[in-house]
């Protein structure tokens, strides 16, 4: 099974802060709440922890 590297604001939520960071998992939690959030995505921390690695 691959690893998601891309996950939509609309799949997640504050609890998710160690695999979307902090600012992507603020954005989740709005969208899930119902405020005004433009769509969009995040990618995980790891996969950017990654690609500084390499």
């Amino acid at each position: 099974m691959s690893k998601k590297y891309v996950y939509h604001f609309s799949e997640g939520n504050a609890s998710l802060r160690n695999l979307l960071g902090g600012k992507g998992a603020n954005l989740a939690e709005m969208t899930s709440l119902g405020l005004p959030v433009p769509q969009g995505f995040t990618v995980p921390t790891e996969a950017c922890t990654r690609y500084y690695e390499d």
